[in-house]
């Protein structure tokens, strides 16, 4: 259900996908509200689930996490308790940043995030282990044109 936002709340969104480090004065300031107004409107904005934290955006190639992955599954079960065990152990894969349950050709995609073709090895053991999946296909990123882009807002 799509929230109802106006032109204040997405200049608030705005500002914060962009830095998150911001202020909730410089915010204020920002958007031409009040503090407490400006605060008023972010915890309301936390409270429907449009802003859901603050977090830090960290470069993965300076921790040695060199080898971004894009793995293509797909299976033949389609069962809601064979879909929960499976999502269940993809979360419990630390270097697994991002699945997606898709349409088309392929049922999932994961996105991963690991220290080199080594890692990928580790990550892909453990991703079989356990459960009879038809077809796993890696998509290695050689270069991050963007990444981490903010929301366009709609109108």
């Amino acid at each position: 259900m799509k929230a109802k936002i106006d032109q204040i709340d997405h200049r608030i969104i705005d500002l914060l996908q962009r830095n998150g480090n911001l202020s909730q004065r410089e915010v204020a300031e920002q958007v031409g509200l009040s503090q407490n107004a400006c605060w008023r409107r972010m915890k309301r904005l936390s409270e429907i689930g449009i802003l859901r934290g603050t977090r830090a955006v960290v470069d993965a190639a300076a921790l040695g996490l060199d080898l971004t992955i894009f793995v293509m599954i797909k299976t033949r079960n389609h069962s809601m308790d064979w879909s929960d065990r499976f999502r269940a152990h993809v979360e419990s894969i630390p270097q697994v940043v991002e699945l997606h349950r898709i349409g088309g050709d392929w049922d999932y995609m994961l996105k991963i995030v690991t220290d080199g073709m080594a890692g990928y090895d580790r990550v892909y053991r453990q991703l079989i282990t356990g459960f009879e999946l038809d077809n796993v296909t890696g998509f290695f990123s050689m270069e991050p044109i963007f990444s981490d882009r903010p929301l366009a807002l709609p109108n």
